[in-house]
């Protein structure tokens, strides 16, 4: 009895002393404000809408382990933000919280139903919006890192297999699916990726203070019109309410997936269930640290003959747009001129990797393919790795090399989709060696 009550105390540890999960977390919200004269984003050609479906929002969560490291994690709902915005933004909070600026992650949501943050289709970006977006994630953070109180970390991967599929369908004409009929389809090109990992950290009353959560679907759908968080952000602000404490979606790699038939309701009511099921089940995780590093990446403006990618555009929305595709078609012709100088070009952008105990979050600045997001998953030296997309900056679609073979939207030449074919395998290659230089650490 006695050697069994020892042992049993040895395993607690020294009195007083903290649960190895043990952490300092804060967590805030800040609403980004908007008005009916914004063009949304999202869409090739420009459209307003009247009112807000739900309030659009910066969200931050400052993760702190004594001694052992601090990041911040902010995720705010727009369609991507380049780094023109975001770096000063990460320097910033860097600054204020007292971390490199590799510890700073801030992904965009993707939603479809905000204002437009990037110039990409045939509208600019609002900058009067694009700034109160950048000040609203400075104030997030900030307002999270005054929160920093005592709490335990708890994790659990879930799945929701339901809300989105592999949208790049082949179709009995050999093209792949982007917008028009699809009763032709025969079969997806890729994958598609459920998992669903919750992080849960909870004060000494055993309730949430933030939530973060992740999963791989294009963000697009509202239940009525007007801006919109989409379904991602509507669930997760219902599941504050209910459950207390602040949630935080990171958009995981949906390059390549979207939901295809779904109403808006029924996928709130999805993803509210799928993330409670996960909290209820979440146990306690150590934390031996928490850490974070990132790369600035180099890639290339890809070349291209503007007579074939002229012909793809024009062959697909011809048989498919209806009435619009003479616009759709003058805009890619558009985002060609504005590229064909740049051709061969190297830009910059920033790979990130960042560790909660045994957890990892990989940052990449595209829509990233879902099969790499999974690549990326599989070499990790972390049995836990999620990818958050359009992190940190924002360079466009990024296929595999088999996508690029294929074809469609997502790998027409334009500026939402520039880099040269190969860039996809070369960011989950670096992604990988940050993730091992990680992994060094974690070692006694």
């Amino acid at each position: 009895m006695r050697t069994a009550l020892l042992l049993t105390l040895l395993a607690a540890g020294p009195a007083g002393a903290a649960p190895p999960e043990a952490v300092r977390v804060g967590a805030a919200a800040v609403e980004l404000q908007a008005d009916d004269d914004m063009v949304i984003g999202g869409g090739i050609l420009p459209y307003k809408v009247q009112g807000q479906d739900g309030p659009l929002r910066a969200v931050a969560t400052v993760i702190e382990k004594p001694g052992g490291g601090k990041v911040a994690v902010v995720a705010c709902d727009v369609l991507m933000l380049n780094r023109d915005l975001l770096d000063p933004a990460t320097e910033e909070i860097a600054t204020a919280l007292g971390v490199p600026p590799a510890h700073v992650l801030v992904n965009c949501t993707h939603t479809h139903h905000a204002p437009s943050t990037v110039t990409i289709h045939g509208y600019p970006r609002d900058e009067v919006f694009c700034r109160r977006v950048q000040k609203a994630v400075v104030a997030a953070a900030k307002e999270a890192n005054g929160k920093l109180a005592d709490a335990t970390f708890h994790f659990r991967l879930g799945e929701e297999s339901s809300v989105g599929q592999n949208s790049r369908l082949l179709l009995k004409d050999g093209s792949i699916f982007w917008i028009g009929p699809k009763d032709d389809a025969v079969r997806p090109t890729g994958p598609f990726d459920p998992e669903l990992p919750v992080l849960s950290f909870r004060g000494p009353d055993g309730k949430p203070r933030a939530t973060l959560f992740n999963h791989s679907t294009h963000t697009i759908g509202a239940r009525k019109p007007g801006r919109s968080p989409s379904f991602y952000g509507l669930a997760a602000q219902e599941l504050e309410a209910e459950r207390g404490g602040v949630f935080l979606f990171l958009e995981g790699a949906s390059g390549s997936t979207h939901n295809l038939g779904l109403p808006a309701d029924e996928m709130v009511t999805r993803m509210k269930a799928a993330v409670g099921d996960a909290l209820d089940k979440a146990t306690p995780r150590p934390v031996n640290r928490v850490a974070a590093v990132r790369k600035e990446f180099r890639f290339k403006v890809r070349t291209f003959d503007e007579e074939k990618e002229d012909a793809a555009v024009v062959a697909y929305c011809k048989a498919r747009a209806g009435k619009g595709a003479d616009d759709i078609i003058k805009v890619f012709r558009d985002q060609r001129k504005v590229l064909a100088p740049k051709q061969g070009r190297e830009q910059t952008t920033w790979i990130q990797a960042m560790v909660i105990g045994d957890v990892a979050l990989v940052g990449v600045p595209a829509e990233f393919f879902t099969v790499l997001g999974q690549e990326i998953k599989r070499r990790s030296p972390y049995r836990y790795t999620y990818v958050a997309e359009l992190a940190n900056d924002y360079i466009g679609y990024l296929p595999d090399r088999k996508g690029h073979a294929l074809g469609g939207y997502q790998t027409w030449t334009g500026l939402h989709g520039f880099a040269e074919p190969g860039t996809g395998e070369r960011v989950v290659g670096e992604a990988v060696k940050l993730l091992e230089e990680l992994a060094k650490g974690d070692k006694p």
